[in-house]
């Protein structure tokens, strides 16, 4: 029975994420998601009290995943600068470029939907993963040499953010290209130098 009631769980959860990363929160409705899972109004209710509440489940769903998924990004990118930052953006430039309708991070248009409401749970958990990102940058900078790999993890990730935003805007992924070649300058000007030995007379 515990299975059963998993399964379903699961069920609307994926429902859910499929909903509001294709329509956004405001335009899903508990009976999309109800019939997206082929299951009733009712039962999605006894699941979860309301959409708000689906809602922060879905974002918990989805930052595991996302961690998951750094994780694998981590697995593979190089661990020279400036191939790091072409891995970082070339990645992203591709899903933009081959993604059916790719619409940009789900966070962050999720936020931007609830900008209204800052006591929503699922702005800390959004915010919660994008920290954690920029956390696992900072450290992948900082065993590339970059001094203050702290700030310029946020100047790479307001880069990535900005890019995605135009991109959206524009449809045009040369936006996160440039935005790569501005990180590249950033981090490269940041790298850590030995100081220089003074001489003797």
């Amino acid at each position: 029975m515990r299975r059963k009631t998993d399964q379903i769980r699961q069920r609307i959860l994926d429902a859910a994420y499929e909903s509001f990363w294709r329509s956004g929160f405001a335009r899903t409705s508990i009976d999309t998601i109800g019939t997206r899972a082929k299951l009733t109004k009712r039962t999605v209710y006894s699941y979860f009290r309301s959409k708000d509440d689906l809602l922060a489940a879905v974002l918990n769903r989805y930052s595991e995943l996302a961690a998951q998924r750094l994780q694998h990004i981590g697995d593979r990118i190089p661990v020279d600068l400036d191939g790091m930052i072409d891995s970082l953006f070339g990645q992203l430039a591709g899903w933009a470029g081959t993604t059916p309708r790719w619409s940009g991070s789900g966070f962050t248009r999720l936020v931007v939907e609830l900008a209204d409401l800052p006591g929503h749970p699922a702005r800390a958990i959004a915010r919660g993963q994008k920290a954690a990102t920029e956390a696992w940058l900072s450290e992948r900078l900082a065993r590339a040499g970059v001094s203050l790999p702290t700030e310029r993890a946020r100047d790479v990730m307001t880069l990535m953010e900005g890019a995605m935003s135009l991109t959206l805007i524009h449809g045009d992924k040369r936006y996160i290209l440039a935005a790569a070649v501005s990180a590249k300058t950033l981090t490269r000007n940041a790298t850590s130098k030995a100081p220089r030995r003074r001489r003797t007379r």
